[in-house]
């Protein structure tokens, strides 16, 4: 990801994006990592460069610059983050005028165009487009954040630490909480370029852990570095993962009459505990491959208004059309407000099947998946489909994101799945040296 290619983008699929007449308009928004000021400019550039007035509105979670495209009705929305990694990574993420993420379709014939390498027909000098910064934009997603919420809902008499993973929600995530009047103790509020997503957020909770017990605090929520997705903690430190999170809005919701769909979906690596629990509320589990876009196209088509990932994506359609963290941590926090319960008490829904993630690094993308394909994996992994039956779950997959091969060894038998885990990993490490 460089200047070269990011500008490529911004022409290409500005240039896809232009139809009619009128003033054409794409909302750019970022997380706080360094590159983003190489990244920003260089789309900036390139959608100018085809005829699109750019309005610019900075660091922001991923979903309000989703709900900014739709607000300002848009032609295109732009993510500049790679979410959870570290800040060597980034990435750009796309939205349609509807504020969903652009259909494989889609982003298919975008890419054909950057491999193309063919000339983009660029607008003429006295339509080239215009570059704004807009006011207030943090104003608008907290006043969205908080239209969540019942009318009245507050949180008077909650201590709640955030942890920002100084990334995106750095100053919104904080206000919102403030501003519904919980006692907030705010961490990972420094971005600094270099230090998102850095021993904080999400993916390394151990902070947030640690400072809800020294603050006395009723419950933590961790962001990632764009804010779409989190994980909590109760009173005690013990980590509430997305598939507890979502069991507890799905019960909630459904109790209200507000459920639709009949029913949650979640992807294949939510736990077998979470699909008991839903079927004993007689309701279905609805599961998809692994990311947050398949999990919305499955919502779309069966009309579920609840559905998420276990890593903590939680997707409310009544609300948004890609996950907010945010807004999934107020729909929870709601619940202990009204009950007056502890989340130690009420933030676990289930209990959860024994399951094991283990990860395997590789050099590149390409060798992870020639690894897969070598014959003494191939074994290991039948081996450990046999080993478990029908009471175990065997689930192995390539990152999206990262040079990983990801591992997941779900059954009752704890020191079954370490067994079998254990052996795949041995089986790739191999193949991979």
């Amino acid at each position: 990801m460089d200047a070269a290619t990011a500008l490529q983008v911004g022409m290409v699929a500005g240039r896809h994006f232009i139809r009619g007449n009128h003033r054409h308009r794409v909302v750019i928004g970022k997380d706080t990592r360094l590159s983003g000021y190489l990244i920003e400019p260089a789309l900036t550039a390139g959608f100018v460069s085809v005829g699109m007035d750019v309005i610019l509105v900075g660091p922001m979670p991923t979903p309000a610059v989703a709900m900014l495209t739709r607000t300002l009705r848009a032609d295109l929305g732009v993510m500049v983050s790679a979410s959870h990694n570290p800040y060597e990574d980034n990435g750009i993420k796309l939205f349609g005028p509807d504020g969903y993420k652009l259909s494989d379709e889609v982003e298919r014939e975008i890419e054909a165009g950057l491999r193309s390498g063919a000339n983009v027909e660029l607008a003429a000098s006295n339509a080239l487009g215009r570059a704004q910064r807009l006011n207030d934009v943090e104003g608008r997603y907290i006043e969205f954040a908080k239209a969540t919420l019942p009318r009245g809902q507050k949180f008077s008499g909650l201590k709640v630490v955030v942890d920002c993973a100084n990334g995106a929600a750095y100053k919104v995530a904080p206000d919102v909480l403030w501003e519904l009047e919980a006692d907030v103790v705010p961490i990972a509020i420094h971005p600094d370029g270099f230090n998102i997503n850095r021993k904080c957020g999400s993916t390394h909770p151990q902070a947030l852990q640690e400072a809800v017990v020294a603050h006395g605090a009723h419950l933590g929520i961790a962001l990632d570095g764009d804010a779409d997705r989190l994980v909590m903690c109760d009173e005690t430190g013990a980590l509430i993962d997305g598939d507890q999170l979502m069991a507890l809005i799905t019960e909630r919701w459904l109790a209200e009459g507000r459920l639709k769909g009949g029913g949650l979906v979640a992807t294949v690596m939510s736990n077998l505990g979470l699909e008991r629990f839903v079927e004993g509320l007689g309701i279905g589990l609805y599961r998809t491959g692994v990311g947050d876009r398949y999990v919305l196209e499955k919502m779309r088509a069966s009309g579920c208004n609840v559905g998420g990932e276990q890593s903590g994506h939680i997707i409310l359609s009544d609300f948004a059309t890609t996950g907010d963290g945010l807004v999934a941590a107020l729909q929870v926090m709601a619940v202990i407000a009204d009950t007056g319960r502890k989340a130690s008490d009420i933030c676990r829904r289930f209990t959860a099947v024994p399951q094991l993630l283990r990860n395997v690094r590789f050099s590149d993308g390409a060798a992870g998946g020639a690894s897969l394909a070598h014959d003494k994996v191939k074994q290991a992994i039948a081996a450990g489909h046999q080993r478990l039956g029908k009471d175990g779950r065997l689930l192995i997959r390539p990152s999206g994101t990262e040079p990983l091969i990801r591992v997941m060894v779900e059954g009752e038998d704890s020191t079954l799945i370490a067994d079998v885990a254990g052996a795949i990993v041995e089986a790739l490490e191999r193949a991979a040296a």
